[in-house]
């Protein structure tokens, strides 16, 4: 090892889900929306001037910020964005996580969580959830320097009721308090009502699912005043220029056109009811889930196996090979045309078993 080399920071890094790109693949694996993001997103990405591109972007994205703001009926100060969720959620990590106790997260949770923690030597413990992938609220009473939840989860596509987070954020108001909510706009119930009771709380969303833009990356946070502020001096700390001009831009118009958020969100939700209801006759079980996947289990067929089987025949979806959830297969809830052919070929390959 040549000298230089000891002292670069050593990390375990997240893995992000795999991109195939193939003639004739049904991706499923990364939680994607499987509809084009809105009209209005089209239509101002095929107008935008590129010379705008000569410039700088506004560094407080003041545009989009103050359009969110209207939207979930918060202050113009109550929001904070970024280049998708993870960008909000790590520079959360950084600013908030500071007091040299050990912060708390299930053990079965967003995969990044413990990146993050340990880039930036955040002590952490991981609460086991319980037999049903439910959160043990009690585990969370005892002394810590921060809690970070996922709601709905992942993998486990489960959410927790408001009354469950109110309680684990009045036993936890010395510290900060992160609600993931990557998937709430699939059947959750948001924390965001939340943040004017709590000066603690801040509630995380992002652009990549329900509005079909995970390309754009952009992501957004939501709580007191002081938060907000704290994390636009880290981010100015680090780089002023987090949102370029077009997502700036093509933000504003996804978060305009809500009767086709709705639409969108309403078609995967009804799929996804289709979709479980055809997997539980094929031996399937799982969570009910208010994401726009499934987390589901096989009562005889290993999930690996299926995992493989699938991957064959072009259908990516994704395999956790973890304590607890090595027996699981996430698939996300892609078009009626996709579903259905993972359903054939799930149909195939288990009657061909028996």
């Amino acid at each position: 090892m040549s000298i230089w080399e000891k002292n670069i920071r050593k990390v375990v890094p997240y893995v992000p889900g795999e991109q195939p790109n193939m003639p004739g693949m049904i991706k499923l694996n990364t939680n994607e929306n499987p509809y084009p993001p809105a009209p209005g997103v089209i239509k101002a990405l095929q107008e935008f001037k590129a010379d705008k591109l000569r410039l700088y972007p506004d560094p407080t994205a003041k545009l989009l910020a103050y359009t969110l703001a209207d939207y979930y009926n918060v202050g113009k100060d109550q929001v904070f964005v970024g280049v998708g969720s993870d960008d909000v959620l790590g520079m959360s990590f950084l600013t908030f996580f500071n007091s040299g106790k050990p912060i708390l997260f299930p053990d079965i949770t967003y995969s990044f969580y413990d990146v993050w923690a340990e880039l930036f030597s955040i002590p952490f413990e991981r609460p086991k959830l319980d037999h049903n992938f439910r959160i043990v609220k009690e585990d969370y009473y005892k002394k810590n320097g921060g809690v970070v939840i996922a709601n709905p989860n992942a993998p486990t596509s489960i959410c927790e009721d408001l009354d469950t987070l109110r309680d684990i954020i009045e036993h936890n108001q010395d510290c900060v308090v992160i609600i993931d909510e990557a998937y709430v706009d699939f059947g959750g119930t948001s924390a965001i009502r939340l943040i004017n009771e709590y000066d603690n709380l801040l509630v995380v969303q992002t652009f990549s699912k329900s509005r079909s833009m995970a390309g754009m990356r952009i992501g957004y946070a939501f709580g007191n005043e002081k938060l907000i502020k704290a994390l636009n001096d880290v981010k100015y700390s680090y780089n002023s220029y987090t949102l370029n001009q077009t997502s700036i831009i093509l933000g504003m118009e996804a978060v305009k056109d809500k009767g086709y958020f709705e639409e969108c969100t309403s078609k995967i939700i009804k799929t996804r009811s289709r979709v479980m209801g055809e997997l539980k006759e094929l031996g399937f079980s799982f969570p009910d889930s208010k994401t726009n996947f499934i987390f589901a289990t096989h009562e005889s067929i290993p999930a690996e196996e299926l995992y493989t089987a699938l991957r064959e025949e072009k259908i990516f979806v994704r395999y956790f090979k973890k304590p607890r959830i090595d027996n699981y297969l996430r698939i996300t809830v892609g078009t009626d045309d996709e579903m259905d052919a993972l359903i054939k070929v799930l149909k195939e390959y288990i009657y061909n078993k028996k």
